[in-house]
């Protein structure tokens, strides 16, 4: 299903000179297939899902750092969701348990933290923070993890 993500700003990257305003991504399964304005892309994809976000909708991060403490292997991977990031860092994924609750949910294991870009084709990782940088929202692999109430 096709599902457009809008926001107030859309970023391509984290330190984008030209955010998109009142911009747009739009999801096909795990693959963004477009960005641009809101008007844009509802004009191109008519039919598609609308998932209306305050703030702005960047990539998905990276957490590069050790896990966040909780009982259980799961809910460590969900507190990283939760903070917008889609990808850990092997060296704290160390455990077969870490890295099975990782691949459950998405998310990415990497050897080595990497600069995140929204761009056509890329697996549909997405962050939407508040104007503050809260998270509000993580789509992991074109599928909704994480909103805030």
């Amino acid at each position: 299903m096709l599902t457009i993500h809008a926001a107030d700003e859309v970023r391509r990257t984290w330190d984008d000179p030209e955010p998109i305003k009142d911009g747009a991504v739009v999801v096909d399964g795990t693959r963004v297939v477009a960005m641009g304005t809101l008007a844009e892309v509802q004009q191109r994809f008519p039919g598609a899902r609308v998932r209306h976000w305050p703030g702005v909708l960047g990539p998905g991060r990276v957490h590069d750092g050790p896990l966040p403490d909780a009982p259980s292997p799961r809910e460590r991977i969900h507190a990283v969701l939760k903070s917008g990031a889609v990808a850990v860092l092997a060296r704290y994924a160390d455990t077969a348990e870490l890295r099975a609750a990782a691949q459950r949910n998405d998310v990415v294991v990497l050897p080595e933290s990497r600069p995140t870009t929204l761009a056509d084709t890329n697996r549909a990782d997405l962050t939407v923070v508040d104007h503050a940088g809260a998270c509000i929202a993580t789509v992991c692999a074109g599928r909704l993890v994480h909103r805030r109430r």
